[in-house]
């Protein structure tokens, strides 16, 4: 996010402006550079309604406002409103996505800390942990702890992030994972290999802002093709 623009009006008629926001959107398909938005009704004053869009640059936000459904529908939108709408223009300077910070910082202490107890503070207590390849699901701080020591013991590896997307209180990582077969995993013994897989994790996040449920999905067929316990697909 690097710009957005402020929307400003009061107007009671809040469900014909809906359906004119409505209309922009579909009217727009295609051409429109807005990314993002966001209508807010004040508590204490229903009628105040503010409106937030997101622009990936000002230059964008100008391109945006010379379509001429963009300047139609804010005619429309100013004469549902008691006065005319303000708007204000406005640079981010800071752009803290929380919950995607936790996520970096979960799948850094994976893979470098020296031991698991910086979770403490990332993770509820009451994790729930969802991956396909365990017969049934990890519950519990500690039981994960359990699960991703098995990963450590077995392999020196890393994480790398492919995408992050953040959405309400989920975060969905796309990742790249490399690592070298240094210990014994699920029975089998060390091989030196190195050895590589893909993945992606959903991320659920609690209103305290800790990592409260997750979901997994990843090669782990391949992985193991790599350690030579199954034959490599296609053979």
């Amino acid at each position: 996010m690097t710009f957005v623009q402020l929307i400003d009006c009061r107007t009671n008629r809040f469900e014909e402006m809906d359906r004119l926001l409505d209309q922009w959107v579909e009217q727009t398909r295609g051409r429109r550079t807005a990314t993002h938005a966001v209508v807010g009704k004040d508590r204490t004053e229903t009628s105040h309604l503010v409106e937030i869009v997101e622009f990936p640059s000002y230059e964008e936000a100008v391109r945006n406002a010379r379509l001429p459904e963009t300047d139609r529908i804010f005619r429309e939108m100013s004469a549902l409103c008691q006065g005319t709408p303000t708007v204000t223009d406005l640079d981010v300077v800071r752009d803290a996505r929380l919950n995607g910070d936790t996520a970096r910082r979960f799948f850094e202490v994976a893979t470098a800390s020296d031991d698991l107890s910086p979770l403490t503070g990332l993770v509820e207590e009451d994790y729930h942990d969802h991956d396909p390849s365990n017969e049934q699901d990890v519950h519990g701080l500690d039981r994960l702890r359990r699960e991703l020591d098995t990963w450590r013991a077995g392999f020196d590896f890393t994480f790398r992030v492919e995408d992050r997307i953040a959405q309400a209180d989920r975060v969905c990582t796309r990742w790249s994972w490399d690592g070298i077969h240094k210990g014994d995993f699920l029975g089998l013994p060390a091989t030196g290999n190195r050895v590589t897989m893909t993945g992606a994790t959903i991320l659920r996040f609690s209103t305290e802002g800790k990592i409260a449920e997750g979901w997994w999905q990843y090669d782990r067929l391949g992985l193991m093709a790599q350690l030579g316990a199954v034959e490599p697909a296609g053979r």
